[in-house]
């Protein structure tokens, strides 16, 4: 796998260089015809064990029709049951807005609705966006994973800004298996770039802080599918669950929150109420400490159909929970309760107590243990995490802290104890003790809570709370100058 990938980027980086920015991308594992040599035909149609080629342009005008209801507005009339099946594995019955028009003019199968306009790189604004001039100078070309429909890379565009680059996975799961089942090679191509799509009109009319944000996007011919398409995005990173429990509660408890505000948006969202089919940490990205959702094919807007309380069993791995049907036979808050049950399973309990401050964690288990029994919705979710970060960032849960008889300590201003370190967990750096505290009270109770310290180094550097970093030292006996840091020692060391 490590070969195919470091080939894959290699050949990328090349087609780029040479002009045709799309044609590896689109193919990743594939080797071109040799000179001379054409792509050869699409294999004939196997008899499909859903009616052949009839069955093929039903399931793209199904996901045609579901894009076009997400690019006009909210849900349609006659939306269905999700069918029980694997999330990743979407029912045909979903997308197809009609293509946006490409960057360069030419005649489009499908016509091209309107699209509103997305932000570039580093804009906060609308602006114009991005297209197939700004990727043919491109650098770095980078691998960055796969999944059953798309491939993702990472690219930086000549101004020197790190961007992600989309594409339907010509060796993925659910091109192959189409072209399995119906033969029909563009069809399938079709068929698989209409969750591309779905995505990119959900980025656009889904923008939040915590939505990964589309930056344009470009059509060009590769091999023998004209028109395939790439999308232009934010980059982030990926979420690594053992990573993340390595970190500081603070940053832990950031994604918490961020994930509380993108449930709430969701919940009330310009659509209606969104539910991510596949809801796993894999669908979503860091950018700068914050969370963003970024995989959205799978996304869902309609509300499950009922006629009564049996047809609104929510289901999951470990238990199931069953919603009222309202009167208007829909079943009550379903999707809100699905993405909350799953920011709970995935996230909360795992994120939200583990080294939190003490005076925070019977707030912190009410979240965990309402979201986990589905007693709160989204908008009573967010309000206690939000109380939460206003606890911690004003200082006021260190107002009940009794703290014992502390040790006098001498300040040492424009100083800095340049070694002297010891482990901590958890901690900033990793070879040394760096936290964050409130005030300079709050660094002498953490001061004196470690047997093994004797000074700490206050900072100018803040967390994304305002709050400070310091260091946190074993000894003082070499202090050296530092108009930045403010250095404590004990007094009785004096």
């Amino acid at each position: 796998m490590r070969r195919r990938r470091a080939a894959v980027a290699a050949g990328f980086c090349a087609s780029f260089l040479l002009g045709s920015v799309l044609n590896v991308l689109f193919a990743p594992g594939s080797e071109p015809p040799r000179p001379g040599q054409s792509p050869g035909p699409s294999p004939a149609p196997g008899p499909g064990r859903r009616g052949g080629r009839g069955e093929l342009a039903r399931q793209i005008r199904a996901r045609y029709e579901e894009v076009q209801r997400y690019s006009r507005g909210g849900p349609g009339p006659g939306a269905g049951r999700p069918e029980r099946r694997r999330l990743m594995d979407l029912a045909p019955g979903g997308p197809g807005l009609q293509r946006p028009r490409p960057p360069r003019a030419r005649p489009l199968p499908d016509g091209a609705p309107g699209w509103p306009p997305a932000p570039g790189p580093g804009s906060s604004g609308s602006g114009p966006r991005l297209g197939c001039a700004a990727l043919r100078n491109v650098s770095g070309a980078q691998y960055v994973g796969s999944g059953y429909t798309k491939a993702v890379y990472r690219v930086r565009l000549p101004g020197g800004a790190a961007v992600a680059l989309k594409a339907v996975d010509f060796s993925g799961h659910d091109l192959g298996s189409c072209v399995r089942e119906f033969g029909a090679r563009r069809g399938c191509y079709r068929l698989a770039a209409h969750k591309l799509l779905k995505e990119m009109v959900l980025l656009e009319r889904l923008r939040h802080p915590n939505v990964l944000q589309l930056y344009g996007y470009c059509y060009q011919d590769s091999e023998d599918i004209p028109d395939t398409l790439t999308t232009i995005t934010e980059l982030g990173a990926p979420v690594e669950m053992i990573q993340l429990l390595q970190t500081s509660w603070e940053d832990r408890f950031r994604i918490c929150l961020s994930l509380g505000r993108l449930l709430h948006h969701l919940a009330h969202s310009p659509l209606g109420s969104v539910t991510l089919l596949d809801f796993r940490p894999r669908q979503f990205v860091l950018v700068d400490g914050e969370l963003k959702v970024t995989d959205l094919d799978d996304a869902r807007v309609e509300e499950t159909p009922c006629t009564s309380s049996t047809d609104c069993i929510l289901e999951f791995p470990a238990r199931n929970f069953t919603l009222p049907c309202s009167a208007q036979g829909w079943c009550e808050g379903m999707n809100e309760k699905r993405n909350l049950y799953n920011a709970y399973r995935f996230f909360f309990t795992y994120l939200l107590p583990h080294s939190a401050p003490p005076s925070l964690r019977p707030l912190l288990d009410s979240i965990v243990n309402a979201t986990g029994e589905l007693t709160w919705g989204v908008d009573e979710t967010l309000a206690q995490l939000e109380k939460v970060l206003h606890l911690y960032q004003s200082g006021q849960y260190l107002q009940n802290a009794t703290a014992s008889s502390r040790a006098e300590y001498q300040r040492l201003p424009g100083s800095t104890i340049p070694q002297e370190d010891y482990r901590c967990w958890p901690s900033y750096h990793h070879g040394s003790c760096l936290l964050s505290v409130f005030n300079v009270a709050e660094a002498v109770d953490v001061c004196e809570s470690h047997a093994q310290c004797q000074a700490f180094v206050v900072t100018n550097q803040t967390t994304w709370t305002g709050r400070q970093l310091v260091f946190f030292k074993t000894g003082w006996s070499h202090v050296v100058p530092d108009p930045n840091k403010t250095t404590y020692v004990r007094a009785s060391l004096t």
